[in-house]
């Protein structure tokens, strides 16, 4: 299935949430209130890609303050298996310590597109090649990643909701969300 393919089910429970709830919905993907906020007014969307596409745009605008508070809440991915690899759970930590004292926050990365199997040795050489980056240039890197990682999560969040029910508050109603450029006219 494609990594854009949702139900539209889904969606529309996202488009029907408050926005609080929305919004709450949105920072668990991206740890960045003015991220999740932009994204929250702009509903509702008209399918997964226009909101992909909003969440790239939002996390390319994103300024500094806001990289570095989402970077605060992200931690290593666990990789299954990696614990019953000593020597690579030991190198692993290793060069995350290293990681955090030189740049000052976790690393991140995203193995969405990496085989089973496959995650803890990308992991390992992500790590050791971005080592070597001057921190401005890791900081492009490390924001990159983040929206990666956002819409990977945001996908997973589309899949997992339920259609809304009939009848059900908030089933037919929507927010105004004011002049958005996502709703199809």
């Amino acid at each position: 299935m494609p990594a854009t393919t949702a139900s539209p089910g889904g969606l529309a429970h996202f488009n029907a949430l408050g926005r609080d709830a929305a919004e709450d919905a949105l920072y668990a993907c991206c740890a960045s209130r003015a991220w999740a906020r932009r994204l929250t007014a702009h509903r509702p969307y008209p399918d997964l890609d226009a909101l992909l596409a909003a969440a790239d745009e939002a996390a390319y605008d994103l300024p500094a303050g806001a990289v570095t508070e989402a970077l605060a809440c992200e931690e290593l991915p666990s990789v299954p298996g990696a614990a019953a690899y000593s020597a690579a759970f030991t190198a692993l930590a290793a060069a995350h310590s290293a990681y955090e004292s030189r740049f000052g926050h976790s690393f991140v990365i995203c193995l969405d597109d990496v085989a089973p199997g496959e995650e803890l040795d990308q992991l390992l050489s992500g790590l050791r090649d971005r080592l070597g980056n001057d921190p401005e240039e890791e900081r492009v890197v490390a924001a990159e990643e983040l929206r990666r990682l956002a819409r990977g999560r945001i996908t997973r969040l589309v899949r997992a909701l339920p259609a809304p029910r009939p009848g059900a508050p908030g089933a037919a109603r929507q927010e105004s969300v004011g002049d958005s450029p996502y709703v199809p006219v």
